[in-house]
């Protein structure tokens, strides 16, 4: 049985792969008698890597599709007019419900004075103790009069913004005449959230955090998507605050990361003005095609199932001035910009101000390039009225920690509130006021939090043909697909001492169904601990393995990525079930459900169900579900979703974290109720499983 698979395990297998392929023979004697080369061993069954994949590509589509007919009804102004309305409702049913505002407390901790500008170092609380760090950019000009103002979102440079593109283009905006503020994004800059002693990132700046920070939100019902808008919200309002700014002419851009922000900016806050998001917007259905995974913070929850794609964050500020900017050899597909560009200019034909709505598309790879920069600044100034022409002044960028606001570089070295920590508080909030859930109150929050649905028809299934021998603990293995929905299939084993190539026999109501951790091909080979289970089991019951979608036979080999590690297709999946409203815990859970109602059409009404590691959470979900499992063993089950709260450094995948289950219920409710069915815990995991 092996733990999750993670870097450190990967460089020791590759470690040891490599010595073994430097290991010189050894020279034998005439008279040696080498015993015969063991057999190599079997390369994991994976029939269907592209299951979960196309799975999702057609749920994708098909909310496109839903969407495509909702703007197509659109005819008049007025349709126009409700669209937007509907819009941002929807976007705050997505991102909200925000917190309320607390005081900014901005301070300038140091000023850089620079002839026809001086750049600020600005710090400010977004929330109680969680510290912004920002440099406005004040042109001499806005000493005699108000100018307009600018909010820049920062992408994922690890020094946020004292990057050269964005310092680029927060120190033209100046001298072009606007008040300027850059504030680095939480993970980013001086703002990590999981610093050492030294003050350097535990994971690495930037998308290594926000998926730590990100998955651990779910598990309280919050998202990256939100703290990071709420950050530049609240960026607004300190720029808002500043005497030298106009606030009829305030504008937002972003790019990459920023352009992400910028976005889902545009459709919470009614005081932009203007705005041009970079090198991000393109279509849902273009990125998930392209196995392209985004952040947390770019896979906003229920988007999907509420019908939103990216160009409705846009069109909910309708009919405002908006440029898109992207770029031509950009990894976010050009093509889904146009498509986002033709369809919110049709919405801006019916609010009678196509011009009010602008596409520049560069011809360089990802980035804040000359060019985009260039039609920024031209865009902002046909906004406000001045020098559509203009092009970029000469440049003087700082060094780095010349630009720093905190002495150290680091809020961390204040000692003030991270994620982890406002994790940490809030689900030990949510604790302290749920109920006590009675079974069927609990078998209730469990269904409504994974959004399982309703129990159907025994399944359907395919007899699939054995490749070769496997060595599991059994003669014999025959195989099945079992669809567990449309498109979908959950592969389960048979062991037998006999050959079978045919449906399952039916020899009883007794039966075992074993969960895999990750694959049950290599678990029923290499696992002692499973192999042991099999050969202590009563040879006439028979013995099922079942591999829950994505795992297994249906493990992905999409997104050029192991598919355990962060960011590969693993999360990637993950994520487009939170937008898409269903969970992968739940979709996981349902295809155990399934394979449990497909043994009771064989016949078997008492199984004992197996779980082990991250199987185990499907397992204990759909046997607390399932009257037809009597008996339960999970082996290095997780202990608890309260644990993974309290723990900054977990490392358990965003499969297994139901959004807002803390809110509901937490594990141990779920083995307390399934103690009726002879539950054995054997060897539980916490909130970070041992490693290899």
């Amino acid at each position: 049985m092996n733990p999750p698979i993670t870097r450190r395990s990967l460089l020791k297998q590759g470690a040891l792969a490599l010595a073994a392929a430097t290991t010189l023979p050894v020279r034998l004697r005439a008279a040696d008698n080498p015993a015969p080369p063991a057999p190599p061993t079997p390369v994991p069954h994976n029939r269907f890597p592209r299951l979960l994949h196309e799975y999702n590509v057609r749920l994708v589509r098909a909310a496109e599709a839903a969407g495509a007919r909702r703007r197509a009804q659109l005819n008049t102004r007025a349709d126009a007019e409700a669209y937007v309305l509907d819009a941002r409702a929807r976007i705050q049913q997505c991102l909200g419900p925000w917190p309320g505002k607390n005081p900014l407390k901005a301070k300038v901790t140091g000023v850089l004075e620079r002839g026809d500008y001086a750049v600020e170092k600005v710090t400010f609380e977004s929330r109680p103790d969680f510290l912004v760090t920002a440099n406005l950019y004040v042109p001499a000009a806005a000493r005699a009069a108000r100018r307009p103002g600018v909010v820049i979102a920062c992408g994922h440079y690890p020094e946020g913004k004292a990057a050269e593109s964005y310092q680029s283009v927060a120190q033209a905006l100046a001298r072009l005449g606007y008040v300027a503020l850059i504030f680095d994004p939480l993970g980013q800059g001086e703002r990590l959230q999981y610093p050492d002693g030294k003050l350097q990132s535990v994971y690495g700046p930037g998308t290594d955090e926000h998926l730590q920070a990100g998955n651990q939100l779910v598990l309280v019902g919050e998202s990256l998507a939100a703290w990071r808008a709420w950050d530049g919200v609240r960026a607004l309002d300190y720029l808002l605050s500043r005497p030298e700014v106009d606030p009829t002419h305030v504008g937002l851009t972003g790019n990459s990361g920023g352009g992400t922000d910028a976005t889902w900016l545009c459709g919470i806050d009614p005081r932009w003005t203007m705005a041009a998001p970079q090198c991000f917007i393109t279509t849902f259905r273009r990125n998930i095609e392209n196995e392209l995974p985004g952040d947390p913070e770019q896979c906003p929850p229920h988007a999907l199932a509420l019908g939103l794609d990216l160009d409705d964050f846009v069109a909910a500020m309708a009919p405002k001035p908006v440029a898109l900017l992207g770029q031509e050899k950009d990894f976010f597909d050009a093509r889904g910009l146009e498509e986002a560009h033709a369809r919110l200019h049709r919405l801006y034909e019916l609010l009678e101000a196509p011009d009010h709505l602008a596409l520049d598309i560069a011809p360089d790879y990802h980035s804040f390039s000359l060019p985009s920069r260039l039609a920024l600044y031209r865009w902002f100034n046909r906004a406000i009225g001045a020098d559509a022409g203009v092009q970029e002044p000469p440049l003087r960028l700082e060094k780095p920690e010349d630009l720093l606001c905190m002495p150290r570089g680091q809020v961390a070295a204040l000692g003030g509130r991270n994620i982890p920590d406002f994790v940490r508080d809030k689900a030990a909030a949510l604790a302290r006021n749920r109920q006590t859930l009675d079974r069927g109150a609990l078998l209730r929050a469990v269904q409504d939090v994974l959004r399982l649905p309703a129990a159907g028809e025994a399944p359907e299934y395919r007899i699939l043909r054995p490749e070769r021998p496997r060595g599991f603990p059994r003669a014999h293995a025959a195989v099945y697909a079992v669809e567990t929905e449309r498109d979908m299939f959950a592969l389960v084993y048979r062991l037998d001492q006999e050959r079978i190539v045919s449906r399952p026999p039916r020899t009883g109501p007794r039966a075992l169904l074993y969960i895999c951790h990750q694959s049950s091909d290599e678990e029923l080979r290499n696992d002692p601990w499973l192999r042991r289970l099999v050969a202590e089991t009563d040879p006439a019951v028979p013995v099922f393995t079942c591999d829950p979608r994505g795992s297994g036979e249906s493990r992905p080999n999409t997104c050029n990525k192991l598919h355990t590690l962060p960011y590969g297709a693993d999360y990637f999946y993950a994520a487009h079930g939170l937008m898409l409203d269903r969970p992968s815990a739940g979709q996981r859970t349902h295809d155990v459900r399934q394979v449990i109602r497909w043994l009771q059409t064989n016949g078997h009404t008492e199984i004992h169900l197996v779980a082990v590691g991250w199987g185990a959470v499907p397992g204990a979900f759909a046997a607390l579900l399932s009257d037809n499992v009597v008996q339960v063993t999970l082996r290095h089950a997780l202990t608890s979703y309260a644990e993974i709260a309290a723990t900054p450094d977990y490392n358990w995948p965003l499969q297994a974290l139901p959004p807002g289950v803390l809110a509901a219920f937490d594990l141990p409710d779920c083995y307390r109720a399934l103690e009726a069915k002879q539950l054995r815990l054997i060897e539980p995991w916490g909130a970070r499983p041992p490693q290899p």
